[in-house]
C-alpha cells in the first residue's frame, strides 16, 4: 500500500517543467509527511484532455457516494481489480491522473519488537516521479464539489518486498502522457501497471518523526537513532 508520502523542496520553475500543472497551480510549501486527507497536487485533464495541475483530496469519495465518509478508506486502489470494483471503474475508465511525488513511507517490522523502523523509498536517482492516481468529483446535494483521488498500488518488487507485500504504481516519465491519454488502449494501461524494478528503487530508514501523520517537517527524513541490538538496520 501507500498510506504516506513525500514531495521535497522542488523549485516551483523546476516542477512546472518536470510535470503539466501549468502557471495557474498553486505550488504549496514543500511536504515531507504527506498523509491520507492531505488536499495534494495531482495533474488531471479538462474536458478537452489538457492536463492541468489541481488540489485533491487524497481519500477517493465515488461520484455515487451518499457522503464523503468512506474516502479514508480509498486512498489506494489495487492494480489487479481496477475493473473490478465499482468506485474505481470509472475512475480507471475516464478520470486517471498523475500525483507528483519524491518518496514514500513502508515501515519494516522489527523482529522481538513491537515497534516498526520506518523506510523512506525513492527512485535511485532521486528525482521527482508520478504515482498512477485516479480522481473523482463528489457533490451529492451539496453546493460545493469535492474533488479526491487515490493512488494505484501493485504488487511489490524484490526490494519493497523485504518491507511490505504492495508498493505504489511510479511511471517512469515516457508513460506518463499515456496514463493521462483519453485514448490510451487498455492493453497499454495494464501494461503500465507494475512496479519498478528494484534497481531503479532505493531504500533508507529514517527517524521516528514520521511516525506522527500531523508532523510534517524535515525531521521525517533525519537518520533513525542507533539500533537496538538485533534490529533489522544494525551494521
Amino acid at each position: 500500500m501507500c498510506g504516506r508520502y513525500s514531495l521535497r523542496p522542488v523549485d516551483p520553475a523546476q516542477l512546472r517543467a518536470r510535470f503539466p500543472v501549468g502557471e495557474a497551480a498553486v505550488l504549496e510549501p514543500p511536504y515531507y509527511n504527506i498523509a491520507p486527507g492531505t488536499d495534494v497536487l495531482a495533474v488531471t485533464t479538462d474536458v478537452e484532455g489538457r492536463p492541468r495541475g489541481e488540489r485533491l483530496r487524497w481519500g477517493l469519495v465515488p461520484s455515487w457516494a451518499t457522503d464523503t465518509g468512506g474516502g479514508v478508506k480509498m486512498i489506494n486502489a489495487r492494480a489487479e481489480t481496477l475493473r473490478e470494483r465499482p468506485a474505481f471503474r470509472i475512475p480507471f475508465e475516464r478520470f486517471r491522473c498523475l500525483i507528483p511525488a519524491d518518496g514514500f513511507y513502508e515501515w519494516q517490522p522489527i523482529p522481538g519488537e513491537r515497534r516498526k523502523q520506518p523506510v523512506h523509498i525513492t527512485r535511485a536517482d532521486g528525482e521527482p516521479f508520478a504515482f498512477a492516481g485516479l480522481w473523482s468529483v463528489w457533490h451529492r446535494g451539496t453546493p460545493e464539489e469535492l474533488r479526491s483521488c487515490t493512488i494505484v498500488t501493485t504488487a511489490a518488487n524484490a526490494l519493497v518486498a523485504a518491507v511490505h507485500d504492495r508498493m505504489p504504481v511510479i511511471l517512469p516519465p515516457e508513460a506518463e502522457a499515456a496514463w493521462l491519454g483519453r485514448e490510451t488502449p487498455a492493453e497499454e494501461l495494464d501494461r503500465l501497471l507494475v512496479g519498478l524494478a528494484p534497481d531503479a528503487l532505493a531504500l533508507r530508514p529514517v527517524g521516528p518523526a514520521v511516525n506522527d501523520a500531523r508532523y510534517d517537517g524535515p525531521e521525517c527524513l533525519f537518520d533513525p537513532p542507533p539500533p537496538a541490538q538485533g534490529s533489522l538496520f544494525r551494521q
